[in-house]
């Protein structure tokens, strides 16, 4: 006498709400990534972060590389991304395309200066890292160096300008600089008068403030 055939069911997918989002562990990775750098950021610790088990990250990412590759996809979309929108985006005058690119230096959305600073740390002990992070500065000065020209500057002094402001945001970064917010808003006609070589008018500058201090 034969036995019936078995029929095998697979085994139901866990609870989404079980397993997190693709979100929610690159959130919880980020927060690791800028409080305590690279070598913090690890499936276990996370999960526990979470309440949620270790496998569960496996919904969602391959390895713990998977994860920080997608770290530096975010680093790269935000930062780089925005602040090459912002030198491209219009402009009458060369000082409201400085003002453009100011507002990645104090809106978090378009600039995060958390993330750079950990990228910068990140590279410091991983040579691929470094030569991404190169590459990626090379990409934003010769994204303003093309600003500049855009409005007529020669191209060594374009260059020698779109090196000087961005090193100058970069040394903000490095330094961990805590300067007040309404301070440093304060600065930034002084600054575009010394990256441009012309002072701003007010109407440029007006359209910057509204854009940031409260009404």
């Amino acid at each position: 006498m034969t036995s019936p055939q078995t029929t095998r069911r697979a085994k139901p997918a866990p609870d989404p709400a079980a397993r997190g989002s693709e979100d929610l562990w690159l959130n919880a990775a980020y927060e690791v990534l800028v409080t305590a750098g690279v070598e913090a950021v690890k499936v276990m610790p996370l999960a526990q972060m979470l309440g949620l088990s270790r496998t569960s990250f496996y919904w969602h990412f391959k390895d713990r590389e998977a994860l920080l590759a997608a770290l530096l996809d975010r680093w790269e979309a935000q930062n780089t991304g925005n602040l090459v929108a912002r030198t491209e985006a219009y402009a009458e005058t060369i000082n409201e395309a400085l003002y453009n690119l100011f507002d990645c230096w104090l809106t978090r959305d378009l600039f995060d200066s958390r993330l750079d600073f950990a990228i910068r740390n990140w590279a410091l002990g991983d040579p691929t890292i470094k030569a991404k992070l190169q590459r990626t500065d090379e990409t934003r000065i010769t994204a303003i160096r093309a600003m500049f020209e855009r409005f007529g500057y020669a191209s060594d002094h374009a260059d020698t300008r779109a090196h000087t402001v961005y090193y100058t945001q970069i040394g903000y970064i490095s330094m961990m600089v805590a300067e007040p917010r309404d301070i440093r808003i304060a600065r930034m006609p002084a600054y575009v008068e010394n990256f441009s070589g012309h002072p701003p008018t007010p109407a440029e500058t007006d359209r910057f403030m509204a854009r940031h201090t409260d009404t």
